[in-house]
């Protein structure tokens, strides 16, 4: 797939850059200090992805802070849950894109649109506007699950699966 991005401001909390640190006046972090942040950033994802049982066999991950991003690799049991990953990767405050260098045990589904969910937005409204039926929203919910807890809970900058053909 390649790069994909993201809006780095919003998404998953899962680790402070030390952005705040510097915003209130301190010191530029030392080269070992913002090395320790990529670090512990990439354990973050890599503990995200775990929390939603995704299975992946050889999954890294590495955190570049300068440009916000995310390179995965690793093999993925299918397409569904490549995407997966990768939006596991992105949709986490502090990433701008991901490079996607994962690789897919099996072809047989169709690689997915990705949607940024802009202010407004709801699983209707976007189901409407790429499958012509409101009522469709479910596919898009369930394409994004566990991600998504529930069809309400969807916020601007968040990047969705749409999956082809619903």
């Amino acid at each position: 797939m390649g790069l994909i991005s993201f809006l780095k401001n919003a998404g998953e909390k899962l680790f402070n850059r030390g952005e705040q640190a510097q915003a209130e006046g301190a010191a530029a972090p030392t080269p070992e200090q913002v090395q320790q942040q990529e670090k512990n950033a990439e354990i973050a994802i890599l503990n995200y992805i775990a929390s939603q049982n995704l299975p992946v066999d050889g999954v890294t991950v590495r955190y570049e802070s300068p440009t916000g991003t995310v390179t995965v690799s690793g093999m993925a049991p299918d397409q569904q849950t490549r995407e997966k990953i990768i939006l596991c990767c992105g949709n986490v405050e502090g990433v701008s894109q991901v490079n996607d260098q994962m690789t897919v045990a099996q072809t047989q589904e169709q690689e997915s649109q990705f949607y940024t969910v802009q202010s407004g937005d709801t699983l209707s409204k976007i189901s409407k506007q790429f499958y012509g039926d409101a009522n469709k929203y479910m596919v898009i919910f369930e394409a994004n699950k566990p991600m998504l807890t529930h069809p309400d809970k969807i916020y601007p900058g968040q990047v969705l699966r749409i999956p082809q053909g619903a």
